[in-house]
């Protein structure tokens, strides 16, 4: 912009091109609104297309044919022990992440969307700087901040070293340790460790409480620990790391808890001690934007934070910090500011862990439904008695679905086997709908597929399971 020239002007300005980000923009554009979306790299995407769910997505896909390989013994196919090209699968996931970044950039292209390169900054509650390559200062009607979050850092630990890394270095994929240390049980350090684990690495993970996954089912990770602790060098509960220092063979790890001996060596060391959000250095003490204790952008179920004028999305306004929740809230946001009645209402977020194999839930669990005191009846479906489930040599699974006593209304959904994250989907909309469980139980499902077991779910409540048989329940 030239010395002198009034800021360019726009309905609505987007701070952060992430998958909630660039969702709200493209939204708000095909609204007829004038929109800018303002990222500071060179194509939107965000954190979850270049350094989070895509290129790991990827990266699991080859754990997955490795583990499949490996696992076709048992069917009498064999198949000799995988070579592994990492420059090759680098550049196959990094092409992955390039095909779908620049299609994004053509899309806001053909939307309208202005796409501006930079850091914004709030001057006030009507106008945004943006520093970058050509520094510019935008006016606006409204804005959407969906900034995102950043990997936290291990409590006490001031290490800086490359062996160290994050959940985004981590997916650069530059060598495969002999031994590797996840710190944290959590989704993001069990997708990292099971991709490690199938190119080579022996893996140990230290969880600070008592379970993986904590918050999650309980019912629903057990198959997957015990699978992980088969896969794994070791998986260590109620145990934690104190220290750590740089050695010649790797990083130097002190332990407290469960664990033994106290200290260890790791050629590498990852940590995914969870994520915070990116609410610094934005202005927003500029603007009447409010933060929760945590950081956490302050916003109503209309997305519109203290300031009316500026609306909060995704990662930076609260949890669950997944990427579909980023991409709903993104819409309501810009249908709000198009005048059109909107809210996020939604009653089922669903989360899946793509581990092997995977864990999928959506709506109430049975942890949650005990700790508020609400009463349910809980089915559950084994996989073993699964044909689609036996011909795939993958009996470990579970359906489990819980239902209002009264209504028989479906409140939530967990499963636990392969592909649990594509099934889970009919148990959001079952939510989602009011559906009951004659609703799931009266609908054809193919056969044989592994989306029978909801059915069969559905039928083991109503006491008429075609394959599990309940003495007494008819």
């Amino acid at each position: 912009m030239v010395k002198g020239e009034p800021p360019r002007q726009a309905d609505v300005v987007v701070i952060g091109g992430g998958p909630g980000g660039y969702a709200a923009a493209f939204h708000a554009a095909d609204l007829g609104l004038e929109t800018v979306l303002v990222d500071t790299r060179e194509a939107p995407g965000g954190v979850c297309l270049y350094v989070g769910c895509i290129p790991s997505k990827a990266l699991l896909h080859a754990a997955e044919v490795i583990s499949e390989a490996a696992h076709a013994g048992q069917f009498g196919i064999t198949f000799p022990k995988p070579k592994i090209d990492l420059d090759k699968l680098r550049s196959w996931k990094d092409g992955v992440v390039k095909k779908l970044t620049g299609g994004l950039g053509q899309i806001a292209k053909l939307r309208g969307v202005d796409f501006v390169r930079g850091r914004a900054r709030f001057e006030d509650s009507q106008t945004l700087r943006v520093e970058g390559d050509e520094p510019s200062t935008i006016g606006f009607q409204h804005a959407i901040v969906a900034t995102g979050s950043r990997p936290s850092r291990v409590p006490g630990i001031d290490l800086e070293s490359p062996r160290l890394m994050d959940s985004s270095s981590g997916l650069a994929l530059e060598e495969v340790p002999k031994r590797l240390l996840v710190v944290g049980g959590g989704y993001i350090g069990l997708e990292m460790g099971c991709v490690y684990a199938a190119l080579g690495s022996q893996v140990t993970v230290v969880e600070l409480t008592d379970g993986l996954l904590p918050g999650a089912d309980r019912d629903l990770v057990r198959p997957l620990e015990k699978r992980l602790r088969s896969q794994f060098e070791a998986i260590h509960l109620e145990a934690k790391v104190v220290a750590m220092k740089e050695v010649k063979k790797g990083i130097e790890v002190e332990f407290e808890g469960a664990i033994d001996p106290k200290t260890q060596t790791f050629e590498r060391v990852l940590a995914a001690v969870g994520r915070r959000p990116n609410s610094e250095d934005l202005g927003l003490e500029n603007t009447r934007v409010e933060l929760a204790p945590q950081g956490f952008i302050q916003i109503d179920p209309q997305c519109r934070t203290k300031d009316p004028r500026i609306f909060a999305i995704g990662d930076v306004a609260g949890e669950p910090m997944l990427a579909h929740k980023a991409s709903r809230e993104g819409k309501v946001a810009a249908e709000v500011i198009a005048g059109k009645p909107a809210a996020f209402d939604n009653l089922a977020i669903p989360a899946v862990v793509f581990t092997d194999p995977e864990v999928a839930w959506c709506g109430l669990t049975e942890t949650e439904a005990q700790q508020n005191g609400t009463e349910v009846r809980v089915a559950r479906f084994p996989w073993a008695a699964s044909g689609r489930a036996l011909t795939l040599g993958r009996t470990e699974g579970l359906t489990k679905i819980l239902f209002d006593p009264e209504t028989e209304r479906v409140l939530g959904v967990g499963i636990v086997g392969p592909g649990a994250g594509e099934l889970i989907n009919e148990g959001v909309l079952a939510v989602e709908m009011a559906a009951v469980a004659e609703d799931l139980a009266a609908t054809i499902h193919a056969h044989p597929t592994l989306s029978e077991t909801l059915m069969e779910g559905a039928e083991i409540f109503l006491g008429h399971a075609t394959h599990v048989y309940r003495k007494g329940r008819n």
